[in-house]
């Protein structure tokens, strides 16, 4: 059993039945009362953030989870085919526990993270960044960046469309944040 001061940032905690991971904490000592930590944890399987508040000293349970690099093979009717990249054993996960699968690609190499206990896998995620083809997207006119947002939108290679800046053509490689689907730049090759 663990207590409120070995609580760190990633941990993964049994809360109230389910597992969370700490997103942020904050010892506060106030100058009247007993000390507590504040903390943020977001639920594994929901993905919700909640703020909850442990007095000090109070006892955690802990769990073990561990991330395994895998890499994407293909999609069937079974769900999605990973292989373990040290390994080779292969597991097949619904596409619940995917984040961002609308950037996932044949090939790629993922984290999935696994209860240590148990050895069920948890979620699946994608590197920080990944590399990907526009596809298609609407030519962008010369001088026009009178608006604030001077964005486009821009289908890539696995089918998601991502806002771009004007500049991008089709054919372009560009590097998107996995995180918020989000445009990082324009990869030259």
């Amino acid at each position: 059993m663990a207590t409120t001061s070995d609580i760190r940032n990633g941990m993964c905690l049994e809360f109230n039945g389910n597992l969370v991971t700490v997103v942020s904490f904050q010892h506060v000592k106030p100058g009247k009362g007993p000390a507590f930590v504040r903390t943020k944890l977001k639920n594994i399987t929901t993905g919700k953030v909640i703020e909850n508040t442990f007095s000090s000293g109070h006892k955690i349970q802990e769990t073990r989870i561990e991330r395994r690099p895998y890499q994407f093979l293909y999609k069937d009717d079974m769900g999605y085919n990973m292989m373990h990249l040290e390994t080779y054993e292969q597991i097949s996960l619904d596409k619940d526990l995917i984040n961002n699968i609308d950037l996932l690609k044949e090939g790629e190499p993922v984290e999935v993270v696994v209860h240590a206990d148990t050895e069920t896998p948890l979620y699946c995620e994608l590197a920080i960044n990944v590399t990907m083809e526009v596809t298609y997207t609407e030519p962008g006119i010369r001088g026009d960046t009178s608006s604030a947002s001077s964005l486009k939108p821009a289908t890539i290679e696995t089918g998601a469309t991502i806002m771009v800046p004007l500049f991008v053509n089709t054919g372009d490689k560009i590097r998107i944040d996995t995180r918020d689907s989000s445009y990082m730049e324009r990869v030259k090759e």
